[in-house]
């Protein structure tokens, strides 16, 4: 049997639809369905049948998946142990998916990071789609992903990338920034304040206003922005409060006259979380970029 057609029948069965397999292989779909054709009858099983808008896999088709997913793990582990990896020779771009809300502050870290470790990389920066996620990961189409974290798809692994506190950003005179205030009083202050949300949905609640929501907390939201950077320079020239992750507050804040305060609320930190193919979790290229955007936010956690 023609090896290559386990590969078909390994993204068959992850995406359980010939057209996102057809993408992911880089074939056409009446390529995907003669590889099929042709192990349906080599193993005398339907293997798929349909079902809705996608496929179903058969009772073998069931019963071989284990097998083969080890087995084309094998191979992979194979063919990183033959080649010597090089990161300076062998990387060649890099594309990551992230939200317009920390791109300002997450990219230039990351550009000026590896450009000191592979001068010669091609780096892109695209927004994250949630709902293309898995097809964009295992196609390359994107090398890997920041997000909050979220349920993730099967074939998409994750690891915890960053858990922050909250905190507020004021202008020096607002209320909320004087030094002697009790606890009931900054609370009372925050909630009579006006705020801006940041988000880059059109619709819909901020992530610390999902966590406020539990309990029963609803902010005045005055301005709805896509990105913290620009929220920080509305919050410069007005009485307005900004609450973000402690860890951007201080690169938007670097340059801007405006405090960095306590969030007199206590809600649940915000986990940003590294998503990668998991078909990829051991090749060395994205086993190196993994390492270094760990070790790039480590050493920008210890110099805060």
């Amino acid at each position: 049997m023609d090896l290559n057609l386990f590969r078909v029948f390994a993204v068959v069965y992850r995406e359980r639809n010939l057209t996102r397999a057809a993408e992911q292989l880089f074939l056409s779909q009446s390529a995907v369905s003669h590889a099929l054709s042709r192990m349906r009858e080599q193993l005398d099983d339907p293997l798929f049948v349909r079902e809705g808008h996608g496929v179903c896999p058969s009772p073998l088709a069931n019963r071989l998946w284990p097998d083969i997913e080890q087995a084309l793990l094998l191979f992979q582990q194979a063919m990183q142990r033959s080649t010597s990896f090089e990161a300076s020779r062998d990387i060649k771009q890099l594309t990551i998916a992230m939200n317009d809300e920390i791109e300002p502050v997450f990219l230039p870290q990351i550009v000026q990071w590896f450009q000191q470790l592979v001068p010669h990389m091609q780096l892109s920066s695209v927004r994250i789609d949630r709902q293309t996620l898995r097809s964009d990961l295992s196609s390359g189409r994107i090398d890997l992903a920041i997000d909050i974290a979220q349920p993730s798809e099967r074939g998409i692994a994750h690891q915890l990338l960053l858990r922050d506190e909250f905190v507020v950003l004021s202008h020096p005179d607002h209320p909320l920034a004087q030094a002697k205030l009790g606890a009931e009083a900054r609370i009372s202050h925050y909630m009579q304040a006006e705020h801006i949300a940041v988000s880059a949905r059109r619709t819909g609640r901020a992530v610390e206003d999902f966590l406020f929501a539990k309990q029963g907390i609803d902010r005045k939201i005055k301005i709805r922005c896509q990105q913290y950077e620009s929220a920080g320079r509305i919050v410069r020239n007005g009485p307005l409060l900004l609450t973000m992750p402690r860890s951007l507050a201080h690169q938007v804040a670097e340059h801007l006259d405006i405090q960095i305060l306590p969030l007199p609320i206590a809600i649940e930190d915000l986990e940003l979380h590294l998503y990668w193919d998991m078909d990829k979790n051991l090749e060395q290229q994205t086993v190196w970029f993994r390492q270094q955007l760990m070790a790039l936010l480590n050493t920008q956690l210890d110099a805060q």
